[in-house]
């Protein structure tokens, strides 16, 4: 076991954990934050992607352990973000969910791209969609959703 200490949407937590616990499991079965979605468990599918200080990591290959001082932002930590709020609304013009089990993993990695890479094109936002996978949408409302947010942002 060992103590560690991290804040998770904006809340200081402090707890006990075994040090083989995935972030995954810690957030949906300690934190009942249940928006993390955790399916291949092998770091293949990204629909356990949440920031960890800002960048999107598979919850399902971190260690809980090592996220000490560590800021985490699931989905559900998402309810201010402006940006979050752009993305959500353009998926759903777009069509970009279906059954929704990967919606917040690529709601993670869509903000990461709108942010670092404004200027991306079809190819580079596909290419940086390559580790999330989807077995509903066919990817093209998801990819259409964050090229209209990129132009908006642009505009």
């Amino acid at each position: 076991m060992s103590g560690v200490s991290l804040t998770v949407n904006g809340r200081k937590i402090a707890r006990e954990v075994a040090d083989r616990v995935h972030l995954g499991d810690f957030l949906r079965e300690e934190l009942n934050l249940t928006g993390t979605h955790l399916a291949c468990e092998h770091g293949v599918c990204g629909a356990c992607n949440v920031l960890l200080n800002g960048v999107p990591v598979r919850a399902c290959l971190q260690l809980t352990a090592a996220c000490e001082g560590a800021e985490i932002t699931t989905i559900e930590g998402h309810d201010d973000d402006a940006l979050m709020a752009e993305l959500r609304a353009a998926f759903t013009r777009h069509h970009g969910l279906q059954c929704g089990y990967c919606t917040p993993g690529m709601l993670a990695t869509a903000r990461d791209i709108v942010l670092r890479l404004p200027d991306a094109d079809e190819d580079r936002v596909r290419l940086e969609l390559a580790g999330n996978l989807c077995r509903c949408t066919g990817y093209q409302g998801i990819v259409a959703a964050i090229r209209q947010v990129l132009a908006d942002r642009r505009a």
